[in-house]
This record gives structure tokens, sequence and C-alpha cells, in this order.
């Protein structure tokens, strides 16, 4: 039983959005005359997905349960210089606030070499140009040592979330990426896999900036892309996420923490920046 639930659990994603599409399609066409026999398979279809909805969301509850401890992982960090950690998992988990895409653990990162060079937000443009931002085109590199099997950049850059109105603007665009699956939410974005059967992803990247392709070997401190603004992002930062699965779509989160940083408040040589904190990490050597 319990292997089936974590089964279940894997896979809600899908489920959910498969099923949420079925009830729209139900719902366009409850207007519509049908026959006996159509109106009765669509109101069994109806019922068959809000009860498969109702397990998603019950799932949402139990299968965090389910899912063993694991130790952190410790991996290279994604980036060089000082750089603000926003929505860590060494202050929440799961740090975005849902375990969906293999996220639980996942951190994101926004160059700040200093403390003025970010704009401010809500000063300025609603939707600032993404190369205002100073992480915008920085290097991205390898976290593990492994082989490249994800690798799309051809999602465009676009502007910066940077009011109150455009937040909330980007939230309906959100859901409107959703229907897209995990790839319009990650944008353009690198996945490589580790000998120890771990995935690490980062996303957000910027478009046509992947110098690295699906096959290919790499080792941590590879430079592989350029930072960037695409998919479900408010402005130019780096996505770092360790997995158990390649697919977004049925991996669970892993914990990691990065080798040769140092935080801004003195902390050790491998961490995780809590939220709002910066880090310093190394010029990477691979």
């Amino acid at each position: 039983m319990r292997r089936i639930l974590l089964t279940l659990y894997r896979v809600r994603g899908p489920l959910y959005g498969v099923t949420a599409l079925i009830l729209v399609a139900v719902a366009f066409t409850s207007g519509i005359s049908l026959g006996d026999g159509a109106r009765q398979v669509r109101n069994i279809v109806a019922v068959i997905s809000v009860g498969v909805l109702t397990v998603c969301v019950l799932l949402v509850f139990i299968g965090p349960r389910l899912i063993p401890t694991r130790e952190a992982v410790a991996i290279s960090a994604p980036v060089s210089g000082r750089w603000l950690s926003m929505n860590s998992p060494a202050t929440k988990v799961p740090s975005h606030g849902i375990r969906l895409y293999g996220q639980a653990y996942a951190i994101d990162l926004v160059h700040e070499p200093d403390d003025t060079a970010r704009p401010t937000f809500g000063s300025g443009s609603a939707m600032r140009p993404a190369r205002e931002y100073p992480a915008f085109g920085e290097p991205v590199f390898a976290m593990i040592d492994g082989v490249v099997v994800r690798a799309t950049d051809w999602r465009r850059d676009h502007r910066a979330r940077s009011s109150g109105l455009a937040i909330a603007y980007m939230l309906i665009e959100g859901a409107v990426r959703e229907l897209g699956g995990p790839g319009f939410i990650l944008g353009n974005h690198v996945t490589i896999r580790g000998a120890n059967g771990n995935f690490a992803t980062v996303a957000h990247l910027e478009q046509g900036s992947v110098a690295v392709k699906v096959g290919e070997t790499v080792r941590a401190g590879t430079r592989i892309a350029r930072c960037g603004n695409s998919g479900n992002s408010s402005e130019p930062h780096v996505h770092a996420q360790l997995m158990d699965r390649a697919s977004p779509w049925t991996a669970q989160g892993l914990p990691m923490l990065f080798v040769d940083v140092v935080l801004d408040d003195g902390g050790p040589l491998a961490a995780l920046p809590g939220t709002g904190q910066h880090m310093i990490a190394a010029v990477p050597r691979g």
C-alpha cells in the first residue's frame, strides 16, 4: 500500500493537470445539447475527474510523510561571486511552497555584487528589461560531475516583474504556464545525471546560452550556460535543485548544500544560505 501511495504521489502533477483540463472541457460542453448516452458519459467522466482531483489534494498532505529522510548532498554552487539567497530550504521546506517538479529543496540565487547594484523593487518601470539586473548574463556552472540528460534554451527572456501589479500579472501568467508542464515553469534549463543517481537542475537560463548537449559528460564547475529570465521568473536569477529522477513531473527533491561558499555571517565553507542571506561562491575549477 505504501508503494502504491508513493507512486500516486509521484504522478500527482500529471494526474492533476489532465483531470483539471477534462473538467474544463466538461464545463465548456455543459451548455451543449447532447443525447442521453453522451450526457451520461460526460457526467461519469466529471465524477471520476473530481474523485481524482480529490485524491491528488489528499496526496499533498499524505505524501511527504511517506518519503524517507535523506542526508544533504554536498555539491558545487552553480554561480560565482556574491549572490543573495531567496526561497531557501535552509529557511523552510518546501522552499517554494510546493513539492511539485522536484523543487522541495530548490533555492533561488540573485546576483548582488554590492548592495546597490540590483534595481529596487517598486522603483522605475513595472516591468524592467532583464538586462538591467546584474544577474542577467552571469555564467552558470554544473553543480555535479555527470552526463547531461536535458538541455533546452529556446524560450525567450521576458521582462522582470518589478512592481506589485506586475507580480499579480505573473501569478496569472504562471497559472497559464502550468498548462504547458514543468518546462514552461523552469524555462530554459539543464539537468545533469550524477554517478550516484542524483539529478542536478539549473533553470531560468538565458535564451541561446546553453553550452552543453544531451549525452555530453561534464565536471562540476564546468560553465554550461548563462543566467537569464525565462520561465516563471520575476527577475533574472538562478534556480537550482537536486532531484532523484530526471523528469520534474515525477521527481522528488533532495536536500543539498554548497561547498566552497562563504556566508555573509561568516558561516561554514559547506552550507546553504537562508532566505535573505548572501553567499560568496568561489570561482569554479571545472
